[in-house]
């Protein structure tokens, strides 16, 4: 494997001077082809889906394929303007020059993907990638492995593999492939291989993007609708089974609206996913299920109160909807990220408590509000920081390639879909074209005499 994964990086090293030169209609071609070869697919792609993760039909539609389509469709509608090179204003100092902003290709790309998505995160970064002209080599995950096989069979019908190459396999791949020296890496996973990543990454000084993840909280505040705001935070908790980077990961709730609560989201999760048995996932592997399971039994042993669930159910890897309160100090489930269908709640009076618990954690990939008061918005969207914020709602910002994706500290670094994915992908060269008129020959030695240019310039700077 490794003796393979050396031969097709030294030949995409190779390739990609070749698609630096690559124009619209080049890659214009490349996205349409990748779309064809999905859409052939599709079928195999539901079904995979349903064997890794238990999707349903309609759910793998919605959070992964329509998805993808919406990517691909927003780069091919705007390819051509991004790749036009950016007008930028003069200087005084120059005023003649001609600047301009080119995005030329990275070079050759590295995307590692994880399993709780395994199309959409495979797919949303190649998009980027291939718009920008690179060359790519993909990681799925092998623990989705149905939908790393139909990836796989995908990129060979869609691409050359001295253009885009996928290695399926477990973390020695992973590991293979880190040693290269590639020009960028983009990672979508845990914090903690985010930073063995980065690590491998410093030894060629290769940028990358982390996509990452962390506990991201949210906020209900006194006077809102709870029935709805229950709704939405069972959907955005539930779906995946729990299992998304930036679903709800602990909830503050009001001191006199906790209970309240409580009961509308045991209402909301029942009839969200529980009317229809097809509509609630899996939890992807035996190891995750039983570390979710450790993670409440702990809670409950210090002293949690479990006011829904308990179901655990290990040969069907399937856990019912849990909801936690009361949660002592030191729990490992207000430590770590859940990405489960578990739900603590923290019952708070002052929202500058619920400020201060904030930010005494790592920065979330996102932070969810729920309030009527644009006052109080306003002070926790200042007061804290976040990748991403949706007030009076859950996960939808991820959906809208206008708005950049991407964590901050430990939930991440760089951004990704629409233009923020083409720039990732891309070097933002600088371009001076300077006319015949040059002013600059004034700052030429010798210095002598020349003071009335420092006034000048200071005047003009």
């Amino acid at each position: 494997m490794e003796q393979k994964i050396d031969l097709i990086f030294k030949s995409q090293q190779a390739h990609k001077y070749t698609l630096r030169k690559s124009n619209v209609n080049d890659r214009l071609l490349k996205l349409k082809g990748l779309k064809k070869a999905i859409e052939k697919h599709e079928d195999k792609l539901y079904a995979a889906l349903q064997s890794d993760l238990r999707k349903s039909r309609f759910e793998s539609a919605v959070t992964e394929l329509i998805f993808t389509y919406g990517e691909l469709d927003f780069a091919i509608k705007n390819l051509s303007n991004w790749m036009k090179p950016k007008y930028v204003g003069k200087t005084l100092s120059n005023p003649f020059s001609k600047n301009r902003i080119y995005h030329e290709p990275k070079g050759v790309c590295l995307i590692i993907a994880p399993w709780n998505y395994p199309f959409q995160l495979v797919m949303s970064p190649l998009i980027s990638a291939i718009a920008a002209g690179n060359c790519v080599i993909i990681k799925p995950s092998e623990l989705s492995s149905e939908t790393s096989k139909v990836i796989n069979l995908i990129i060979k019908e869609a691409f050359n593999e001295k253009e885009v190459a996928c290695f399926e396999g477990d973390a020695k791949v992973s590991t293979a492939l880190l040693t290269l020296p590639f020009d960028h890496i983009f990672f979508t996973g845990s914090t903690e291989i985010g930073k063995v990543v980065m690590e491998a990454a410093a030894k060629h000084l290769t940028s990358v993007t982390l996509e990452l993840g962390g506990k991201s909280p949210t906020v209900i505040d006194k006077d809102v609708n709870l029935e709805k705001a229950a709704e939405k935070i069972a959907w955005g908790k539930l779906v995946n089974s729990g299992q998304t980077c930036i679903a709800p990961d602990y909830v503050f709730v009001h001191q006199q609206h906790l209970d309240e609560f409580i009961g509308h989201y045991k209402v909301a999760a029942e009839k969200l996913f529980f009317t229809d048995t097809k509509s609630y996932g899996k939890i992807i592997s035996l190891k995750h299920f039983t570390r979710l399971k450790a993670l409440v039994e702990e809670a409950i042993d210090k002293g949690a109160r479990l006011d829904i669930g308990g179901t655990f159910d290990e040969v069907e890897q399937s856990i019912n909807p849990v909801v936690l309160s009361k949660i002592p100090a030191g729990s490992k489930i207000m430590e770590e990220e859940i990405f489960g269908p578990i739900l603590p709640l923290i019952a708070y009076e002052n929202l500058d408590d619920v400020i201060e618990q904030i930010n005494a954690k790592s920065k979330p990939l996102a932070l969810y509000i729920f309030s009527k008061n644009k006052a109080n918005i306003k002070k926790l969207i200042k007061s804290t920081s976040a990748g991403g914020t949706c007030v009076n709602d859950v996960l939808i910002h991820i959906s809208n390639p206008k708005l950049p994706f991407g964590g901050v500290n430990g939930s991440g670094m760089g951004s990704s879909h629409g233009f923020f994915g083409f720039k990732t992908f891309s070097h933002e060269r600088a371009i001076v074209f300077q006319s015949s008129i040059d002013f600059n020959r004034f700052i030429y030695p010798p210095y002598s005499g020349k003071e009335w240019v420092l006034k000048i310039l200071k005047k003009i700077m």
